[in-house]
């Protein structure tokens, strides 16, 4: 398949693996062990994230939730209308929950999932965001934990997308258009 872009590597699968293992230590001390954690996955770039972050939660009891939210389609530009296209199956209220996105851009999808969120009455409520695109803020709003800051670049990979290809990439990735 021919395609008018390449993708050149940005973070690799191992330095992933490592800096979930250190988000999550800091989690845990975060968290009471013996309450349950709901992690809310935001759809659809977080899945890959949330499962490897759940499976190094593995030492404490974790649900899974997911919401979906949207401001990007198909595009590479955010359109700063955020729709939630699918809401939570369970109940939050008096509940710790960590949110987990995969990339924090405009800051406009987790900003408003956030408010959301809280008022649905959470015990605590935290954010872990795999990437952080701190120079294209425009909402201010940061995650609790951040897995990698980086340069305003399109990527992919890990579960992040362009037009619903390239999330089954083990790294991230920077797209580089060669058209």
């Amino acid at each position: 398949m021919s395609r008018p872009y390449v993708i050149d590597e940005l973070i690799s699968a191992k330095a992933i693996a490592a800096r979930i293992e250190e988000l999550c230590r800091e989690i845990r001390a975060t968290f009471p062990a013996d309450e349950r954690l709901v992690v809310v996955g935001l759809l659809r770039g977080s899945f890959v994230f949330i499962a490897d972050l759940v499976r190094e939660l593995s030492d404490r009891d974790v649900e899974v939730d997911f919401i979906e939210a949207s401001s990007y389609g198909n595009s590479m530009e955010s359109s700063r209308e955020v729709r939630i296209l699918k809401d939570l199956r369970g109940e939050i209220e008096g509940r710790n929950v960590l949110v987990v996105e995969d990339i924090v851009d405009t800051g406009y999808t987790l900003s408003h999932v956030i408010h959301l969120l809280e008022s649905r009455h959470p015990k605590r409520l935290k954010t872990v965001a795999l990437l952080d695109k701190p120079s294209r803020r425009e909402v201010d709003f940061k995650a609790d934990w951040t897995g990698f800051e980086i340069p305003d670049e399109f990527v992919v990979g890990y579960g992040i997308d362009y037009a619903q290809c390239n999330r089954n990439l083990p790294c991230i990735g920077k797209v580089r258009f060669t058209d």
